[in-house]
């Protein structure tokens, strides 16, 4: 039973990385829910970088403005509930979807499966963190209850992938 266990939680711990996680760090935070999101993407290839918006207010870019930007702006009741892609060294792809079906695609579709998602089914995505070096090489999710719509200080979880 105890080894059975233990093999369970290597299996978790594996399935930790996504990508080479080599690079410099990186966290996309702000105050209040977000409401929209842009990825840029090198010619339908890997992920360059990332920007959200926590209410009106645009975050700094992490990564690189380069290539072609794909780009949501969530209504006022949507919030980010899933996000998936494929990785190799690099994110390759990436989608945010949302509570209410929609959906942000951007890279190629290539490599091994992720899926991020919150335990809690009320949960929104707060932050994502994870690493860059000239592409997205590593991301993980941090999710959160927000019972205000501008709420400072939401309990999370994360889930890195």
């Amino acid at each position: 039973m105890i080894v059975l266990l233990f093999i369970g939680l290597l299996s978790k711990i594996a399935l930790a990385d996504v990508g080479s996680g080599k690079g410099v760090s990186y966290v996309i935070t702000g105050i209040g829910r977000i409401t929209g999101v842009r990825v840029w993407e090198a010619s339908r290839s890997v992920i360059y970088g990332f920007q959200f918006r926590y209410d009106h207010t645009w975050t700094n870019v992490v990564g690189r403005e380069s290539g072609e930007k794909q780009e949501i702006e969530l209504f006022d009741d949507e919030a980010i509930v899933a996000i998936s892609g494929k990785y190799s060294h690099n994110i390759q792809s990436v989608v945010f979807t949302t509570n209410l079906g929609r959906s942000l695609f951007a890279g190629q579709p290539s490599g091994h499966s992720f899926n991020m998602y919150p335990e809690n089914k009320k949960a929104e995505l707060r932050f994502i963190s994870g690493r860059f070096q000239g592409a997205i090489t590593s991301m993980g999710a941090h999710w959160g209850l927000v019972t205000e719509p501008y709420g400072t200080n939401p309990h999370t979880n994360a889930t890195h992938v």
